[in-house]
């Protein structure tokens, strides 16, 4: 039962029931109607950021997941990045080093990308500035794979071309040390044995029996093979990488021009041939076009006391044989 409301009248000094129009109790269940809205709507948008549909909550798990995952690929790229740097460091502090080239710069390998911003089109979302940072740091670390490949098949053919000049030079005796009567004269101003009078020594004589071997000493082409009145019977090969020698005076010549020659090869036999004063080979290396002391490369088969005696030997004063 609804209850009965009541006013008081002073005029009558009585109660009086309250007599409630219709509109009025419509403008009331309308204002209360309004103001639930108001409330719940209020309440939506307070409430609505902390409370997540199914839909969004796997939505948000989802980000959630590629920003761990960003995360986790950052950490990776930054270890290849060192790993990259490693390498960097032994390729301009060891290889290069060894095989004579220049270091590449610092900048050059952490060169980035110019110009127009390659990263435009990533920003603007929610995690832009971490996909953004990932994105550059593959590509700077591509760009360091690049220089660093390139660089590799730069060393790989100075290292090609380092194994070729290493058997190209002249490094062993030109006639074994058993066969050696002894080193009869050395590099430098000697008496000749025929024109009697002071001159340079281009070469090295070494004493052996008429017919005792001669090695090539290193890889190349022999560019003559030929008698003459000075030198007699004489080989000229020419090793590249500026180095020339020559083998004069045999008895008997064991290659032709043209020949490739590997070290070892015997390209003739110890004679008296041309303007010689006793069997021997006159032994001459020249680099660049200018004769060198061939007593310097013969590292590749003398110790160092059997070095230490020829280098006495060479510098003794005498009469050369040719």
């Amino acid at each position: 039962m609804a209850k009965v409301k009541y006013y008081y009248d002073p005029e009558t000094l009585s109660y009086k029931k309250i007599k409630v129009k219709p509109i009025d109790k419509i403008k009331t269940a309308l204002a209360v109607l309004v103001a639930g809205l108001i409330l719940m709507i209020w309440g939506y948008l307070i409430i609505t950021p902390f409370v997540y549909s199914p839909k969004e909550k796997h939505y948000k798990r989802e980000i959630d997941n590629y920003a761990i995952h960003m995360e986790l690929i950052q950490k990776r790229l930054t270890e290849y990045e060192k790993r990259m740097d490693e390498i960097a460091e032994r390729d301009n502090n060891i290889y290069r080093q060894y095989l004579e080239a220049n270091p590449i710069p610092r900048e050059q390998r952490k060169a980035g990308f110019g110009g127009v911003n390659r990263y435009k089109n990533l920003q603007g979302f929610e995690n832009s500035d971490q996909i953004e940072a990932v994105t550059k740091s593959l590509d700077n670390l591509a760009n360091q794979i690049y220089v660093q490949s390139k660089s590799l098949d730069e060393i790989v053919k100075l290292a090609e071309d380092k194994e070729n000049m290493l058997a190209s030079i002249p490094a062993i005796q030109p006639v074994k040390n058993e066969d050696l009567k002894r080193m009869a004269s050395g590099f430098g101003m000697r008496m000749h044995p025929i024109l009697k009078y002071r001159k340079m020594h281009n070469g090295m004589d070494f004493t052996a029996n008429k017919g005792t071997p001669i090695y090539a000493t290193g890889n190349g082409t022999v560019v003559k093979a030929k008698r003459s009145s000075t030198f007699g019977n004489h080989v000229i090969i020419d090793h590249g990488y500026g180095f020339k020698t020559i083998y004069a005076h045999m008895s008997k010549m064991n290659t032709k021009k043209g020949k490739k020659i590997l070290r070892g090869d015997v390209i003739g036999y110890v004679g008296n041939t041309g303007r010689s004063a006793a069997p021997h080979l006159h032994y001459e290396v020249h680099k660049n076009g200018k004769p060198v002391n061939p007593v310097y490369y013969y590292y590749g088969d003398l110790t160092p006391e059997e070095f230490e005696k020829m280098l006495d030997a060479s510098h003794e004063e005498g009469q050369s044989l040719d």
